[in-house]
């Protein structure tokens, strides 16, 4: 330790340096310790060797004025990626749990080019009271007593002692029914004569868990739990874990009640957990705890939904990930071995990876399906905030994309992707997906359902296999499943080679040519009758799955222009595919992904800064110009120009009501029926197309000329494909969208917002300055107080 002559010289220069340990004063070379706490206050310019020196200093320090300290965000150099600033924040600092109210005081320490780290930022003011001896971490207070026993009738002190220390040569151990150590002496501590403090005991099988309880891994712990659940009556899941940011060590871990959560029907946000810390000895500690449940409990139920073990290999165990979660469906414990097709090596790729991705985009979303009979990895899902914000833009109409499973593909990769206002592909989700059982699916489906904040689609487009298919009815009930083109050509290829040509010929037109569902069902019929095909199990397999893929049953619901009859290609392209090397996979993934959204990036330029000529003199078409991006108007005026090539002759009238026939010139087959009400503007036509992708048809518009409507109904002008999509989200404030997830949405589109700044301002000094002001001149209309 430097002597206090050093350090007077030092904060002369108008730099401290801080010892958190003893802390010497300037005077008198006294230290905290000797003096009684009266220590060194924080102040902007004190320096610490190390990040960790200023979080112990800084906990010393909250120790004496009356509060618990957390880790806040660290910073790193977009240069080399090492840690560059570090903040230390009050344990009050938020909203998440209703313990904290939002308290702003911390202290940040920055990294300087010498090494050392140096206060630059400080906020000692707290928005609640202070007092009694704060504490370095968020914690529950221990019992001032020891519990009454349990059923199993054992009681062990409950009391913590300030340090741990162990003799090994000094125990008396033997194995218990849980797994865990017994110690000499029935679970009382024992005294080290060279340190005065009182040793901890092992938990014991049968204890009640508590504040305090010790475990000599987290596995013990584990199983601790599941053991006191047994006799309680409720079943297990593993929870989340913490990491250090220092060095990315687990530091803590939470068991919770199985019914924890509301992501699955079988769950009620039970609120009962445990949670572990790890201590600097290498054991772990019960320091949180709540033994409260929501719902009935069934005493001596086995608990099969819960974990076997956790594993310490890195690649297969839950050291490997951030957060967890199990098949928790139903009976959900995994009851056979499941086939795993991802390559260990990929998951310390991809999870360090995910790692990386974290520290620079807070919205950034990843999980990892654990295995509970061997403790593996299995199934992996992961989505930017972009791609989340995406979802509550255009998740309305998604594809789940696996073809990987068309061909050869040594990495099952998969994708969610959406359409956008330009009718692109983006990005709302990606995957590894283990093996293709009903498990892998519900807790892939779960698990981006959970990415986009509950928020579900209308429609999927999907493979037909019936893995996929039961999970997409338990976990998006009422959206429309629609089968992949892909796999559809496929089986049609298989199946009609025995049949003759003329057959498939009048097949195609059947499909593909039928307007309504009445129509397609008598022509089907009449087709199966003429070839005498009524014992055939494809046809009539595929006959009552008709309402998944016969385009006359899918116009009814809305599916965003994705093409009914086209395959869809991937979209990744060819940049990821069956020879993608494993070093190349994340660099070829980002360049991919960054060529995508840059397309996207030129699309949003053009509709805001290109005018499409107009083509008609009506109103309308000024009006959708105004509004739409330059694909979709160009869609929308095509129809209109179509609409001059019909006649159109009322048929039926009934107070407000009135029919209208809509014919093609020169085509009499070509006719559709359009109804329209005189008292709301409600129009429909039996073509669909409005239904099927948000746009009005040739038809409905040819009734709105010759009613000399000029302008469309807003209800006719859908959002998501106008330019303003991006950011008009929150529109609809009675759209029936909650309060948290309205603050989602509202967090990721500024969050959007303010990366294009970042973007473009830091692109030049001068576009810098601009982007600077412009955000200075906003905040000053939004009042921030400094």
């Amino acid at each position: 330790m430097e002597s206090a002559d050093t350090e007077l010289t030092s904060f002369n220069n108008m730099v401290a340096k801080a010892y958190p340990v003893r802390i010497l004063h300037h005077n008198n070379g006294i230290s905290e310790d000797e003096e009684g706490g009266s220590g060194v206050e924080p102040y902007v310019g004190l320096e610490f060797d190390t990040a960790e020196e200023a979080r112990e200093f800084y906990n010393a320090y909250a120790a004496r004025t009356g509060f618990k300290v957390r880790t806040g965000q660290l910073y790193r150099s977009r240069t080399d990626g090492t840690v560059s600033s570090r903040r230390f924040v009050c344990s009050k600092e938020g909203f998440q749990l209703n313990s904290r109210t939002g308290c702003t005081a911390f202290i940040r320490v920055q990294r300087r080019d010498t090494g050392k780290w140096v206060l630059d930022q400080i906020q000692k003011e707290h928005n609640h009271e202070l007092g009694g001896e704060g504490s370095v971490e968020e914690t529950t207070p221990r019992p001032s007593r020891a519990p009454a026993p349990t059923k199993l009738g054992v009681t062990v002190n409950p009391h913590r002692p300030k340090m741990k220390v162990v003799d090994e040569s000094d125990r008396e151990t033997r194995s218990c029914p849980g797994g865990f150590k017994r110690f000499k002496g029935g679970g009382e501590g024992e005294v080290s004569d060279d340190h005065h403090q009182t040793q901890q005991p092992k938990a014991v099988t049968g204890t009640e868990p508590y504040a305090g309880l010790e475990f000599g891994s987290a596995n013990e712990a584990c199983q601790f739990y599941q053991a006191y659940a047994e006799v309680v009556g409720f079943r297990v899941r593993i929870g989340q874990l913490f990491r250090s940011k220092v060095d990315g060590s687990i530091t803590s871990r939470r068991f919770v009640c199985s019914r924890e959560g509301f992501q699955h029907p079988s769950r009620m946000g039970c609120g009962a957990y445990m949670r572990i810390k790890r201590q600097d000895s290498g054991g772990w500690i019960v320091d949180r705890l709540n033994k409260d449940h929501n719902h009935d409990l069934e005493p001596g139920k086995k608990n099969d939904a819960g974990m076997k073990k956790i594993p310490d290999d890195g690649t297969g165990g839950l050291d490997s990930v951030d957060l967890i979660e199990l098949n928790d469906f139903g009976n959900n414990h995994i009851k056979k071995t499941r086939e795993n097709r991802i390559g260990k090596e990929w998951y310390p790729l991809l999870l360090d990876y995910f790692q990386s991705r974290q520290t620079e985009d807070m919205g950034f979303f990843y999980a990892v399906e654990l295995d509970v009979n061997n403790g593996s990895c299995m199934s992996i899902f992961w989505a930017d905030s972009r791609a989340r914000f995406a979802c509550s833009q255009f998740g309305d109409s998604v594809v789940f994309d696996t073809s990987y499973r068309k061909g050869s593909y040594s990495v099952p990769f998969a994708t969610i992707i959406g359409f956008n206002h330009h009718r692109q592909p983006v990005l709302l989700g990606c995957a590894m997906v283990a093996d293709e059982s009903k498990e892998a699916f519900l807790w892939l489906f779960q698990t981006w359902l959970r990415a986009m904040s509950g928020r579900r689609p209308r429609s999927i487009v999907a493979d037909q296999d019936l893995p996929i298919q039961q999970a997409l009815v338990q976990v998006f009930p009422g959206a429309h499943h629609r089968y992949s083109a892909w796999q559809i050509r496929e089986k049609e290829r298989e199946n009609l080679i025995p049949f003759p040509s003329e057959f498939k010929y009048e097949y195609e037109k059947c499909i593909y040519q039928t307007q309504t569902t009445v129509e397609f069902d008598s022509v089907w019929n009449a087709l199966i009758n003429k070839y005498g095909l009524r014992d055939d199990v494809w046809l009539r397999e595929i006959y009552e799955q008709r309402e998944n893929w016969v385009p006359a049953y899918l116009r009814a619901s809305f599916f965003a222009g994705i093409p009914i009859n086209g395959t869809i290609e991937p979209f990744f392209g060819a940049s990821l595919d069956a020879l993608t090397p494993l070093r190349e996979f994340i660099s070829r993934y980002e360049q991919a992904l960054e060529q995508r959204r840059e397309e996207e990036r030129k699309e949003d330029f053009n509709s805001y800064n290109l005018q499409p000529f107009l083509q008609t003199k009506e109103p309308v078409e000024e009006q959708c110009r105004r509004l739409y991006t330059l694909t979709v108007f160009r869609i929308f005026q095509n129809e209109l120009v179509q609409s001059y090539n019909y006649l159109c002759l009322k048929t039926y009238e009934e107070g407000a009501v009135s029919r209208f026939l809509v014919r093609k010139c020169g085509n009499e087959s070509e006719k559709h029926a359009v109804t329209f009400s005189a008292s709301n503007l409600n129009s429909s036509c039996s073509c669909q197309l409005f239904e099927h992708e948000g746009l009005l048809c040739r038809h409905i518009l040819k009734v709105f000329n010759l009613l000399d409507i000029r302008e469309l109904p807003s209800r006719y002008i859908l959002h998501r494909w106008t330019k303003n999509a991006e950011f008009g989200f929150v529109r609809d404030m009675e759209s029936g969208v909650s309060a948290q997830d309205l603050k989602a949405l509202m967090v990721w589109s500024l969050r959007e917002a303010a990366s294009k700044y970042i973007e473009f301002g830091t692109s030049s000094l001068e576009k810098y300055k601009l982007a600077y002001e412009i955000m200075r001149e906003g905040g000053k209309k939004l009042c921030w107080q400094r």
